[in-house]
Order: structure tokens, then C-alpha cells, then sequence
């Protein structure tokens, strides 16, 4: 791939359900659908596109996954992870993570886009689970600066200078592929949790075991369980992330190239 490709990305953007409009603004871009990369997890969620994009934001050396593969469609964690280590090998040394989540925060309303602080993973499993592999990363990883404070401060700063609102808040990451219970959701406020999502975590844990550095971006497609009279569905999902995609793809184009490492 690295051949096929011949770019040497700095920085990478993970896009989740809806949000895949940004790889279409990368210049010079080289795309490689995920079928033709060996041992690539294929995307099967609707709204994810399923393909690698190498490009140049700026002069930002890029590279785009639109789409990526969750737990909930049969994946082991470490098919999951799978992307992001290669990335993290082709020379990424700075991730930037979106998807779409579940408000559970109140004063989120739909549409809005949150900067994660920290995660609950609430999945049942941890991609670094299983014997470690010293040549990528140490045994036990610190996690508690997941998502880089740095990153937080120059994402708020450019989002400011865009005139768009950037909040932040606390990801609960759980299995899926149903959505959560009410209760659930009262139970997820309880313990400290302003969004709750399907992906996202595990690549973050693989990230950052190879010193990625990490920014994560949730745009809040639907408020969660039980806030509003009206049940949930997938293409309230995808309507919310066409609705918000020219405010990412900005924020993104004017992001990227302060992020470089």
C-alpha cells in the first residue's frame, strides 16, 4: 500500500457515519478501496464509504479513512485496531477521530459538535488485550491523556476563529449494534458520560499505545435514549451528519494543518 500510495502521511482523520464528505477536499488524492489492501477490516455500516484516501490538506501530508469497521458487525478488536496501527507504521503521528454519537448531555443539541475529553469503555473488551507486542508499544500504556490536551486547545482556537461552537464531554463507548435503553442512559449520566457511541475507543487505545497523538470529534446526531418522545433510527443519523457536513469539512480543512507533529 505504502508503494501504491507513495505518500508519507503526518496526519490521519478517521470519519464515522454520515461525516464522509471531508475526503473528497483533499488535494492530489489517491484512493484505495479497503477490498484491495490486505487484511483491511470492509466497512458495512451504511454511511460509511469504505475506502482509504491519501491528499494533501494544505501542505499537510493527509491521509483519510471514510469509514472504519466496529465491533458490532463481528470484528475482533484487533481487526478493529488493524487501520490505525498501519497508519501509526506509514508514519501518522497525529489521529484525528469522528463519529457519530448519542447526546446525553443536556445542553447539547443535535448537530453539535463536541470535542471528547475522555471515554468509558463500556465495550467489553480492550484491543491491547493478549500477549504485547513490545515493538509497538509498552504493556501497560497510560491513558490519561487520551485525547491531547494540545490538540484540544488549537482545535477550540480554530473552531473560534470559524465562528462555530466546539463543546466538549466525556465518551461512553458500547458494543451496539442496538441503541441504548433509557435506563441505560440514566445510568451512563450517572457515571460521567455526555455522549455514548459505537466505535472510536479501541482505535484510540491503539493510537495512543503507539504514541499517536489523538484529537476526537463527536458530531451529536440524536439525542440519546429516552430524552426526546421519539424513538431512533439510522437515517435520523446520517440526515444529522449531511446536515453538519459543511461545518466539519471547515473546521477539518482550517484544523489539519496546525495539527502536523
Amino acid at each position: 500500500m505504502e508503494s501504491r500510495a507513495a505518500r508519507s502521511p503526518r496526519v490521519a482523520v478517521v470519519l464515522g457515519s454520515g461525516l464522509g464528505a471531508f475526503a473528497e477536499e483533499l488535494d492530489d488524492a489517491i484512493e484505495v478501496p479497503y477490498a484491495e489492501i490486505p487484511g483491511w477490516p470492509r466497512s458495512t455500516a451504511v454511511g460509511h464509504a469504505g475506502k482509504l484516501v491519501f491528499g494533501r490538506i494544505g501542505t499537510t501530508e493527509t491521509v483519510v479513512m471514510a469509514g472504519r469497521a466496529h465491533l458490532y458487525e463481528g470484528y475482533t478488536p484487533a481487526q478493529v485496531v488493524f487501520p490505525i496501527r498501519v497508519l501509526a507504521r506509514l508514519g501518522v503521528r497525529v489521529a484525528i477521530f469522528t463519529n457519530a454519537a448519542g447526546g446525553i448531555n443536556l445542553a447539547y443539541g443535535q448537530g453539535a459538535l463536541v470535542l471528547i475529553s475522555d471515554h468509558i469503555n463500556l465495550q467489553g473488551s480492550n484491543p491491547l488485550a493478549g500477549p504485547n507486542d513490545d515493538t509497538l508499544g509498552p504493556r501497560f500504556p497510560d491513558m490519561s491523556d487520551a485525547y491531547s490536551a494540545r490538540l484540544r486547545t488549537t482545535a477550540r482556537a480554530v473552531a473560534e476563529s470559524l465562528g462555530t461552537r466546539l463543546q466538549e464531554g466525556v465518551y461512553a463507548a458500547l458494543l451496539g449494534p442496538s441503541y441504548e435503553t433509557p435506563a441505560e442512559i440514566r445510568c451512563l449520566r450517572t457515571i460521567g458520560a455526555d455522549l455514548v457511541g459505537m466505535s472510536t475507543v479501541p482505535e484510540v487505545i491503539a493510537a495512543r499505545h503507539m504514541s499517536v497523538e489523538v484529537l476526537a470529534i463527536s458530531c451529536v446526531t440524536n439525542m440519546a435514549s429516552g430524552i426526546l418522545k421519539q424513538k431512533i433510527c439510522h437515517e435520523e443519523v446520517l440526515q444529522t451528519g449531511a446536515a453538519v457536513r459543511g461545518t466539519l469539512v471547515r473546521l477539518l480543512k482550517a484544523l489539519v494543518p496546525r495539527l502536523e507533529a
